[in-house]
């Protein structure tokens, strides 16, 4: 099985690095430069948080924006989905997905998990897999630092390994966004990041046929799809998004003939 890369500074962390480096040094030796090199410092900053901001980013650490190239030759596609277990969603997915014989990837909150562990044993019963999306999914977990990454996810590799009895390979962050202390706790956990190829925003968008199309217009070999069971966005017919799109998506992916795998199959 493969295992996470190992953790380097990418090539853009390593440059702000060397920048802060250069500015302690010159402040030093010219210190009527600091406002310049204050405002270097600054920049250097802001461009760090727009790019924790982009999801698909590559320029923090390794990152699984598609599956690689061994899965897209075998005509292979991965379904993820995220936020749950929900008990009002999930077991309504797992029909469908169960229907088309179609495997998928769910990524579960630990505290979720935790109020609903048979919904998650019942996900690893009907051939599916179980990610880490953090143990409580906060919306600032993009602003904690190494050791609150690592309290946070960790704790939610314990829940879900504890109820499912399989320790998650890979993790997705809440919504994407992260800051650079998040590859090097990956490393530690031995986690591979996932983001994903498509998405239709279906936690906020209540036009179903709005979300289907825009996930049908990237449907090719090689693509991980982003759906949620856990705050999904309910329809104008007053039913989750995920319930009316997921039927169209999976017949859809049958005819190209697409192959739905989860991110375990392809290691």
């Amino acid at each position: 099985m493969l295992k996470p890369t190992p953790w380097h500074p990418t090539v853009f962390i390593s440059l702000s690095l060397g920048l802060h480096v250069l500015a302690f040094l010159l402040v030093i030796l010219m210190p009527t430069l600091w406002p310049w090199l204050l405002a270097g410092i600054l920049m250097n900053h802001l461009v760090i948080t727009t790019i924790g901001l982009w999801p698909r980013s590559q320029w923090l650490g390794p990152n699984w924006t598609q599956l690689p190239i061994t899965a897209i030759e075998k005509n292979e596609i991965a379904l993820t989905i995220d936020d749950g277990p929900d008990p009002k969603v999930t077991p309504k997915v797992l029909d469908i997905l169960d229907h088309y014989q179609a495997k998928a990837t769910f990524f579960c909150v630990g505290k979720n998990a935790m109020q609903h562990p048979e919904l998650c044993q019942e996900i690893i019963r009907r051939g599916h897999m179980i990610e880490n999306h953090t143990q409580h999914h906060h919306h600032h977990f993009a602003f904690l630092g190494f050791s609150g990454f690592k309290r946070e996810i960790q704790a939610a590799q314990n829940t879900l390994t504890t109820i499912t009895g399989q320790r998650p390979l890979f993790f997705r962050a809440p919504a994407g966004f992260r800051n650079p202390f998040l590859a090097p706790v990956l490393h530690q956990l031995n986690l591979i990041l996932v983001s994903w190829s498509a998405r239709g925003y279906d936690t906020k968008n209540r036009n179903a046929d709005q979300v289907k199309s825009k996930l049908l217009s990237h449907l090719k070999a090689g693509v991980i799809i982003l759906l949620h069971d856990g705050n999904a966005a309910v329809s104008h017919n007053g039913t989750p998004v995920i319930l009316e799109v997921l039927p169209d998506i999976l017949k859809a992916a049958s005819k190209q003939h697409l192959h739905f795998v989860t991110l375990r199959q392809v290691l």
